[in-house]
């Protein structure tokens, strides 16, 4: 960590970040075009690379809004065969270079069906399916604490302060409870009606670690998914990545009002 956090504090001087966004498949474009520092994933001591289509792999430091931002320009994920640890390890430099609040994005299916491909999903709970936490192992005290409290990850006044700029903007927002899976392989049909019965909106394979780990490092969390797809093929349809991406291009541009509206509101 000391290694990390010395060589990003070399890269950014006096810069000191105190709101993270981390942004999911096909949504990276926001860090192009707020891009004061950008240091590459594979530069970072101690940082993993991203090998993911869509995810371009840099932090990048910049002012939006008379705020000190850091974003992470694509994200790691478990199903790349990384441990828990390793890809939630940014969150915790996050939490050492002075973040308070994370801004937690993907692109994720719909499992309820009043759903449509580019809605924006408020995340106001999560259901950890992935296998694993991230905090299993030695603690450090100087982080959270050994057991930490999960009553509210995603805060309800960020909530209803998302609520207030997507209205400003016009903008609709859903709202819902997001299922995490390991992936990589999508949900069967079976396993998508098993997250529908759980209470399930939306479902993906990534942010809950992040969640987990910013929640307890004290840090105020909203998540925010894009609705890329049904979760479920119908009528011989195939899921694929690149109907991922190609929705989220389509929503990109009313998800970067709506993050930038909501970082300015902070």
């Amino acid at each position: 960590m000391e290694d990390t956090i010395k060589f990003i504090e070399e890269k950014i001087g006096t810069f000191r970040p105190e709101i993270a966004v981390i942004l999911g498949s096909g949504l990276g474009e926001l860090a192009d075009e707020y891009s004061d520092i950008a240091i590459p994933y594979s530069d970072i001591p101690h940082f993993i690379k991203s090998t993911v289509q869509g995810h371009k792999g840099r932090l990048v430091f910049a002012c939006i809004g008379g705020k000190n931002v850091v974003m992470m320009q694509g994200r790691n994920h478990f199903y790349e065969g990384h441990t828990m640890q390793e890809i939630t390890y940014p969150v915790k430099v996050m939490k050492k270079l002075g973040v308070k609040t994370v801004i937690l994005t993907n692109a994720a299916g719909a499992v309820n069906e009043t759903f449509v491909p580019s809605d924006l999903m408020l995340i106001k709970d999560h259901i950890n399916f992935m296998g694993a936490n991230p905090l299993v192992g030695p603690n450090d005290p100087e982080l959270g604490e050994r057991f930490p409290d999960m009553t509210e990850i995603y805060k309800k006044d960020l909530i209803a302060l998302a609520k207030d700029c997507a209205k400003n903007l016009g903008l609709e927002l859903k709202e819902g409870v997001y299922f995490a899976n390991s992936g990589p392989s999508y949900e069967t049909p079976s396993e998508i009606h098993m997250a529908r019965l759980l209470g399930a909106d939306a479902v993906g394979m990534s942010t809950v670690p992040e969640a987990i780990v910013a929640n307890y490092c004290g840090m105020n969390v909203l998540g925010i998914s894009c609705i890329s797809n049904a979760a479920s093929a119908h009528d011989g349809e195939k899921l694929s990545h690149e109907e991922v991406i190609d929705t989220t291009n389509k929503a990109k541009e009313k998800f970067k009002k709506l993050v930038v509206k909501i970082i300015q509101s902070l």
